[in-house]
């Protein structure tokens, strides 16, 4: 095995994320497609679209956050 170790940054984010509990970013994701959702309906189309995108990106924080959290950063 090589040896290997996180770099200063990642380290900092990694200790400062894993604050969180990890279902405030499951949260953050239903947050994001009720959002929308409300702005679908209210025919704002692009933002609809840019909101609902957020919904991917706080689960694959959430996955990471629970990696670390169980795996440890090295």
């Amino acid at each position: 095995m090589s040896n290997h170790s996180e770099g200063k940054v990642a380290e900092a984010i990694e200790n400062q994320t894993a604050k969180l509990p990890s279902d405030a970013y499951l949260w953050a994701s239903v947050a994001a497609m009720v959002t929308s959702l409300a702005f679908k309906m209210l025919k704002q189309n692009h933002r609809a679209l840019f909101i609902g995108q957020w919904a991917t990106s706080f689960l694959l924080f959430g996955i990471y956050n629970k990696i670390v959290k169980t795996q440890g950063s090295d």
